[in-house]
């Protein structure tokens, strides 16, 4: 069989285009691709074929066996020794196959050698040499009777990057990955070509593929019609092309432009997404079937050449609501794609006259329109527009049937991502609602805090901080952690978040407060633990009581020595386990001393010892910084700068400054009439101590109304009134009687009631709370 030409008389190319088996065979022998093509050639099923021994299947004994181990093949060239995928070239053959129950078969195979990554180490392309001889029969010289497979360099073959762009087709149903990793090892070894004679070789290409390559000569094969399954084929295989290209991510813009770079330059020329604005905003429901007021969202736009162009009459990011009696308006209330073969210039004035100040007729004039609907769940999100360049194929039936299809595979990819954007939003909320803006600034200290959520795909989690202003100008510092992850935790979380606001302003002690938490926690009748740190701290007496329920312990930064120490206290068990007692610690603490909460996210790493994390925290919490700020920012980066860290936390800083004793005054009263004009004028002498004369007479009515009250209402004689200065000016009135005041709904006839009205009118804040010695009635008024 002649191979080749004398050099003296040059080789003539055609394309040629035929039915080809495809299978792969991996390192063990065994098959592990077996294309339609391999069962109509071969016989076997992909599903018997496929983890069979390929020796058992193929005919190509020269590439996998020694000559002469299988009799039912006749004529396959031998190699000396079994193929243990260290062959470096490829081979080829031509055999007749037989056997039981199936006709005499004439085929013609190539098999190339695969080398690097991947299990496959064969991979074996078939053909049946019959219909090439039928149709050569005639042929001049005969040709169809001289066939024999075999191998060019890439650089004989006119066309080869076309011809390149089509081997992948070779692979269906193979990942793009794989498939591209495979054909490039095929490209470097060469293209399989027919020999029909010394003077003709014939790229071999697949079906679909072979209108789309030029060629100086056509063959024989290539005259008749093409077979009716090589557009559904080439179809299915950009559509499984496309399914593996889109829904890499869950972010709404990504997923956009990876449906939109899908469809070109194979299957458009120009892809343009709208979405509904609801879909961008990330908004759960649509509102209802679109109309022509609904607005519409430009998203992306994928184009092979014409840079800017399309973004001149419509700008990426811009809505717009599409007028009726056009095809965009007709794709999105009918849920069903729009062709129009060819749009010419009456009807591209006819659409762009429903656009007002957009002129897009250079736009769409002279091109082929598909406009299909992004769908999911029987709404429509939004839709894409595809144009086809004059002088390229128009969109058929058969397009507009393979639109529809991409669009139900995008429309759900959409709809995923659609959905998780609302459910991370609705997560943000939720959990931005439950935790507080910590005040940088607390009555004698300064206060900083961080919270980080364990995973950006999980933004709710139960791990919280807050700061509770408290009578006596003290603050209550609480950082809490509710066990595991998730909307559950978060809900508990707030619950829970919620209750030690309410009974921190009752102004419970910290112990009590924790058993009044966990008693909550047991009729709640939840299951879910929770550890929780509350501390008060007092400027005025300069101490710190805090209670512990099963948390991590705080750790303080002395400003004698800078040193950082975890505090000594009871770790008593978590909020839940029930009927266990808790106990206060009172820790005395100086002006520039730093306390800081954190949850466990923040010190535990898997595999270590907590021990080494809480060490870790000392250290970095004694850390010099520019501000609270800063030295947060230092904990959390050098904490979690060792990974590991799976866990949502939350951090919380205090500055304890304290309060000066010129800051403080207070004055002992019995709850007589005749104490008013006294207490006016020791409250007017210590406001202009202060220099605070332009509060004189709003302060002066403030404490004349509160006495009042008191004087009218408390069982006890005995109270104590005491101004702070501390960043504002707070009053606060004790006495014995633990009745609180409330507001009276005073009518325009009645002889009293109004007294707190007047005060929380004119007061910044004011409140009441228990002592375990009476009550408590103080208000706040800002600095001028």
């Amino acid at each position: 069989m002649d191979r080749g030409a004398p050099p003296s008389e040059p080789q003539r190319y055609a394309v040629g285009r035929m039915p080809l088996a495809v299978v792969v065979v991996d390192r063990s022998g065994l098959v592990s691709h077996w294309s339609a093509g391999a069962r109509q050639l071969f016989g076997p099923t992909r599903e018997s074929a496929v983890g069979s021994p390929a020796l058992d299947l193929l005919p190509v004994s020269g590439a996998l066996a020694p000559a002469g181990e299988y009799a039912a093949y006749d004529g396959g060239p031998g190699l000396d020794g079994p193929l243990t995928g260290r062959t470096l070239y490829p081979t080829a053959g031509r055999a007749r196959l037989s056997g039981p129950g199936r006709a005499r078969v004439d085929a013609l195979w190539w098999a190339y050698p695969m080398a690097g990554p991947g299990d496959e180490r064969l991979i074996v392309l078939a053909t049946d040499a019959a219909r090439f001889a039928e149709d050569g029969e005639g042929g001049e010289g005969g040709r169809g009777r001289r066939i024999a497979p075999g191998f060019a360099p890439h650089t004989e073959v006119p066309g080869a990057d076309a011809l390149a762009r089509a081997l992948p087709e070779l692979l269906p149903g193979l990942s793009v990955r794989d498939a591209a990793r495979i054909v490039s090892q095929l490209l470097d070894l060469g293209y399989p070509v027919l020999e029909f004679s010394r003077h003709d070789r014939i790229p071999v290409i697949p079906d679909g593929a072979a209108a789309r390559c030029a060629g100086p000569a056509r063959s024989a094969a290539e005259a008749g019609a093409d077979p009716p399954y090589a557009a559904v084929r080439e179809r299915l295989e950009f559509l499984n092309e496309v399914s593996g290209r889109i829904g890499s991510s869950l972010d709404l813009a990504r997923t956009v432009q990876e449906i939109s770079t899908a469809v070109v330059p194979r299957f458009a020329d120009i892809a343009d997404v709208y979405l509904r604005e609801q879909v961008v905003a990330g908004e759960g429901f649509l509102g209802g079937p679109p109309d022509a007021t609904t607005l519409w969202h430009r998203v992306a736009v994928e184009q092979a050449g014409e840079p800017g162009r399309w973004d001149d009459p419509v700008p990426v990011g811009e809505s717009l609501p599409f007028p009726e009696h056009t095809p965009f308006f007709q794709c999105v209330t009918t849920g069903e794609p729009v062709l129009v073969p060819r749009i010419d210039e009456p009807m591209a004035a006819a659409i762009a006259a429903r656009f007002e100040k957009r002129d897009i007729r250079p736009l769409i004039n002279g091109r082929s329109l598909l406009a299909v609907p992004l769908t999911a769940r029987d709404a429509v999100l939004g839709f894409m527009i595809l144009l086809r360049r004059p002088g390229r194929a128009d969109f058929t039936a058969m397009d507009r049937g393979t639109g529809a299809e991409l669009a139900a595979r995008a429309g759900l990819v959409l709809d995923n991502a659609r959905m998780y954007t609302y459910q991370e939003n609705a997560a943000g909320t939720l959990q931005d609602s439950m935790l507080p803006q910590a005040a940088p600034k607390g009555a004698g200290c300064d206060i900083a805090a961080r919270y980080l959520p364990a995973t950006l795909l999980g933004r709710v989690g139960g791990d919280w901080f807050d700061t509770v202003k408290l009578p006596g100008s003290r603050t209550a510092l609480v950082v809490g952690d509710v066990m595991g992850h998730g909307i559950d935790s978060a809900a508990m979380m707030g619950r829970l978040r919620t209750a030690v606001q309410t009974m921190a302003a009752l102004d419970l002690p910290p112990a009590r407060l924790l058993s009044q938490l966990d008693a909550l926690a047991q009729r709640l009748g939840e299951s879910t633990l929770a550890t929780c740190l509350y501390a008060v701290y007092d400027p005025i007496r300069e101490e710190l009581v805090i209670a512990n329920a099963g948390h991590v312990p705080p750790v303080i930064v002395r400003a004698a020595d800078g040193r950082g120490e975890l505090l000594e206290l009871p770790t008593g068990a978590p909020i839940g386990v029930g009927r266990v007692p808790f106990e206060s610690v009172t820790v005395p603490v100086a002006p520039g001393d730093r306390l800081v909460m954190c949850t466990d996210g923040l010190v535990e790493v898997r595999g270590e010892d907590i021990a080494v994390g809480l060490a870790a925290l000392c250290e970095s919490a004694a850390h010099p910084a520019a501000s609270m700020d800063d030295a947060c920012d230092t904990i959390i980066r050098t904490l979690r700068a060792k990974g590991g860290r799976k866990d949502d936390l939350a951090l919380l800083m205090a500055r304890f400054n304290g309060i000066p004793e010129e800051s403080v005054a207070s004055w002992e009263l019995t709850l007589e009439p005749a104490e008013a004009p006294r207490l006016r004028r020791l409250v007017r002498g210590q406001l202009r101590s202060w220099g605070l004369s332009p509060l004189l007479e709003t302060v002066e009515l403030l404490v004349g109304e509160v006495v009042a009250n008191a004087v009218r209402h408390a069982r006890g004689r005995r109270a104590e009134l005491r101004l702070v200065l501390a960043g504002s000016l707070q009053c606060e009135l004790m006495d014995e009687d633990p009745t609180l005041p409330t507001l009276c709904d005073a009518g325009p006839l009645a002889e009293s009631g109004r007294g707190l009205r007047v005060v929380a009118a004119l007061a910044r804040e004011w409140g009441s709370s228990r002592t375990a010695e009476g009550k408590t009635v103080w208000f706040e008024v800002a600095l001028p």
